[in-house]
């Protein structure tokens, strides 16, 4: 029964991707950001539900499982990222339609009048998203495999669930990420709020039994203590993860972005989503659920889906597992359109408009079924690359800054010095010297060299040439 519903909502997901749009994009900028004309709901669904992903829907109530309260740490960096959009929001959607933005490439290398730049964002985009992609993929697969026990089924899903995202990816762009997303967050919240009912009802009598429990069980749970996940942890990630948020340096946020009507909308919407993201608690409490039933060492990312069989009918949990599915699937098609927008338009370089149209497509072809190969045969090779999709990936958050500015103060020079200098930080903090910074986001400690190396390389070579200025 569960398979049943878990084939039929990928289905009903591709469905609600092509009705996005009646006929095929014409041409890219229409394909990525819907001709710049979304409103005010469209937006709220596009951009509220980012952060809902496979990572959010299972990895929240895994992370609180095994980490307890450090997983608060993911509650107060998407507020305080958003209060920093809603002040940024009408400088970069009026740059974006006025120089004809579509990707963080296309800005970087007109503010800083370097290709070079924009290239090199480009495939640092593309390397620290793909692993983010093949986790949604991968998601998919363990999905289904958590509820079924059949690891067919869940490659069938992953093979299906593919298909169907690149298919309506192709077809709508943007457009049919929206549509999807409509569904997705809707389902993705029904869910949840059944869960938060049903399962601490179940198993402690309540949300309140469930904390109880656990304050007389496992008290060390409802510390930040000392280990892996401590109070630097805690603060140091929080940071990189708003730093990263709030300055736009996640190359799939900008097609969402600059695909508003205007400027009030985004305006509009960041100032209520913070509201929205408390919805993240929910399956955190189920996580703290989860720490007094399942056994320790289990796997964290089956725990909400464990513990939804257990306590919820058949048909029921068939529809968590649809709502688990959307987040990977609608997510998924979002990174798609990021991705090959970023080579279409900043790595592969060609005149036509018409061949880059096409070298779009193929890259969204390449990429998922690049994704979904590793995530049947191979779903560990991408895994370290994988802890760099954040860390690495807020390393473009000085260029971001400083291009954001009326003047851009510094040349490409510094800029790609302190760029640099921070990858190759973060590189070998998470792959060399593991323990060099203690618990330390690696990100952070990336991000510090960056802004060293950048203003030592401003003072030492002023830049010589006129200040870049925007309309």
């Amino acid at each position: 029964m569960i398979l049943a519903f878990t084939l039929v909502g990928i289905a009903g997901i591709g469905v609600l991707g092509f009705v996005g749009r009646r006929r095929p994009a014409a041409d890219l900028s229409e394909w990525t950001v819907g001709g710049r004309r979304f409103g005010a709901v469209t937006m709220w669904f596009l951009q509220a539900g980012e952060v809902f992903t496979t990572f959010t829907f299972l990895g929240m109530a895994g992370l609180a499982f095994s980490g307890g309260v450090a997983a608060m740490y993911a509650l107060p960096y998407v507020p305080i990222a958003y209060v920093v959009l809603f002040f940024l929001a009408k400088r970069l959607w009026t740059m974006g339609k006025e120089r004809g933005y579509l990707t963080q490439g296309d800005f970087l290398e007109d503010r800083y009048g370097s290709r070079t730049l924009g290239t090199l964002s480009a495939v640092l985009g593309v390397v620290f998203v793909l692993p983010y992609l093949q986790l949604q993929i991968t998601g998919l697969g363990l999905i289904v495999r958590l509820v079924t026990g059949d690891s067919a089924s869940g490659t069938l899903s992953m093979v299906a669930g593919s298909v169907l995202v690149v298919a309506f990816v192709l077809w709508a762009g943007l457009r049919g990420v929206a549509a999807t997303s409509y569904f997705k967050d809707g389902i993705m919240l029904v869910a949840l709020v059944v869960l938060i009912i049903a399962v601490p009802t179940h198993f402690a009598g309540g949300v309140s039994g469930v904390f109880h429990k656990i304050e007389q069980l496992h008290p060390e749970k409802l510390i930040v203590h000392s280990g892996a996940n401590d109070h630097v942890w805690f603060v140091t990630s929080m940071l990189v993860s708003a730093i990263g948020v709030g300055l736009m340096t996640l190359p799939h946020s900008w097609p969402a972005l600059v695909s508003a009507r205007d400027p009030k909308v985004l305006r509009r919407n960041y100032a209520w989503m913070p509201v929205y993201e408390l919805s993240l608690l929910l399956p955190m409490v189920i996580g703290f659920a989860a720490i007094l039933v399942v056994p320790k060492g289990s796997d964290p990312n089956g725990v909400l889906l464990s513990l939804s069989k257990d306590a919820l009918p058949g048909w029921v949990t068939g529809i968590v597992v649809v709502a688990a599915t959307a987040t990977a699937m609608v997510p998924a098609a979002g990174i798609l359109i990021g991705i090959s927008s970023l080579v279409a338009r900043n790595i592969v370089r060609v005149r036509s408009g018409r061949r880059q149209f096409w070298i779009n497509h193929g890259t969204v072809v390449l990429a998922s079924t690049l994704a979904l190969v590793l995530g049947i045969f191979r779903p560990d090779l991408l895994a370290n690359l994988l802890l760099l999709t954040y860390s690495g990936s807020v390393q473009l958050a000085p260029a971001n800054l400083l291009g954001f500015l009326r003047r851009v103060p510094v040349g490409k020079g510094p800029v790609l010095a302190g760029l640099v200098a921070g990858e190759l930080v973060v590189i070998w903090l998470t792959f060399v010297d593991k323990h060099l910074v203690g618990t330390v986001n690696v990100g952070l400690a990336g991000l510090g060299v960056n802004v060293v190396v950048l203003a030592l390389a401003a003072v030492v070579a002023p830049r010589r040439t006129a200040l870049v200025e925007a309309a």
